[in-house]
């Protein structure tokens, strides 16, 4: 599933949280990761569970056994203490594609939540979908050496609080390479499916992209936006 756009007729302030959300990851990307070519910043401030779990900062050689194959990582020390990159690491991105496909999924679907719970409330409840999501990720594989770095726990937090306000909302977008408009909870069922279903194809440990954070940003999504829309819906 690839959205192209939703209905904002509704939206009447300017979702200033949004588009700063939407600037740091830019920054960071373009001036501090140098358009990911800076791997010392990027492994500084990823985050990796076993760094979580065990309190110790990994630096230097790491071996990695996945999937029948043995693995050499460099990890790099992390300059503040390894809980810190519960936050780093939700503003940065590998590649080219990680953050475009990211920050177009958030431009098209967080501008409609800040626009109904508000600025602070917005900004609360997207920091706290993305630390729920690298828990998961961190409770699935706590002994993991692998860097996890990325918006999309965050923004699939986003997603499940976009489908819980607005199921019936038109979303344009392409399923299957076919341009069509759809509701909400068409469009984002059918993402959230593809992550389950690819989380549970996908052996633990291995790298890749993190289903698990995905869908534990999305389970935080659909329970918190309940507490955080109280009194705005």
């Amino acid at each position: 599933m690839f959205p192209i756009g939703d209905d904002n007729s509704e939206i009447h302030i300017t979702p200033w949280v949004n588009y700063a959300f939407l600037a740091v990851n830019i920054i960071v990307f373009v001036f501090l990761q140098g358009f990911g070519g800076n791997e010392q910043f990027t492994l500084a401030f990823s985050l990796i569970p076993k760094e979580i779990t065990t309190g110790v900062d990994l630096a230097g050689p790491q071996i990695l056994e996945a999937a029948g194959q043995t693995l050499r990582l460099v990890h790099v020390d992390t300059p503040l203490p390894v809980y810190f990159n519960f936050l780093s690491s939700m503003f940065m991105h590998a590649n080219f594609e990680h953050i475009i496909g990211n920050m177009l999924f958030l431009w098209i679907f967080g501008d409609n939540i800040e626009n109904l719970i508000g600025h602070f409330r917005f900004l609360a409840f997207y920091l706290l979908c993305g630390f729920a999501a690298a828990f998961a990720q961190v409770a699935l594989s706590p002994d993991s050496i692998i860097p996890m770095l990325g918006a999309s726990g965050a923004i699939s937090g986003v997603l499940g609080g976009y489908v819980l306000l607005f199921p019936q909302k038109r979303v344009r977008a392409f399923i299957f390479r076919i341009y069509t408009t759809v509701p909400a909870y068409v469009a984002l069922g059918f993402w959230i499916g593809y992550q389950l279903l690819l989380g549970f194809l996908t052996p633990a440990g291995t790298g890749g992209v993190a289903y698990a954070a995905h869908i534990g940003g999305f389970v935080a999504g659909v329970v918190l936006i309940k507490v955080f829309a109280i009194g705005k819906h």
